[in-house]
């Protein structure tokens, strides 16, 4: 857990000014050092810290930062005579930035779809009401005991403790044995 609490005390602002920290020194030993070192490989601290950024628009801008950076140093150093170990170790300092971003990219959207789920999954299941256990029912009138004692018509009972709502109406043997006028006319037609 000292990660999440790191990503949280990270997730403000301060992770927009430990990047800009990263950037400007390594950039700085980028300077130093002479230009057959790979030190543009070490832009990808940078890059992972603003993966946990709120926007995935400033891991693109500090990619895009480093990797100007990094070529940067080319033109600002003097030439050496094997040019093509610089060349070589900044592609791979290029190559390098950009994975990190995509793939720290790919997880964060990944990372945020799941959360998502889990917090669309947590409300429906907050929005469901379920009734569970014994209910005490009368068997005469078919009214129900709830937990403090008072007896309830089944209907609003069941209406209060779940999402199911009534609509009456009247089954066929019902419909006979009480309207029985009714139905021998009918069955008569």
């Amino acid at each position: 857990m000292p990660v999440q609490r790191l990503k949280k005390v990270l997730n403000d602002y301060s992770v927009y000014y430990v990047c800009f920290f990263y950037i400007i020194l390594i950039l700085s030993l980028d300077a130093i050092i002479p230009l057959g070192v790979a030190v543009g490989v070490l832009y990808i601290v940078a890059v992972l810290f603003s993966l946990w950024a709120p926007r995935k628009e400033f891991s693109i801008f500090v990619a895009v930062i480093s990797s100007l950076f990094t070529i940067g140093m080319c033109f600002y150093k003097p030439q050496v005579s094997d040019m093509w170990k610089v060349i070589f170790n900044r592609a791979i300092s290029l190559l390098a930035i950009w994975v990190t971003a995509s793939i720290g990219l790919q997880r964060k959207s990944i990372e945020q779809k799941r959360e998502l789920a889990v917090l669309q999954r947590e409300r429906a299941l907050e929005d469901i009401k379920i009734l569970r256990g014994l209910l005490s029912i009368c068997s005469s009138c078919k009214r129900i005991k709830d937990e403090k004692g008072h007896w309830s018509r089944m209907e609003g009972y069941i209406k209060q403790h779940s999402e199911a709502d009534f609509s009456h109406g009247l089954c066929q043997e019902c419909a006979i044995k009480l309207y029985p006028d009714l139905f021998s006319k009918t069955e008569q037609i």
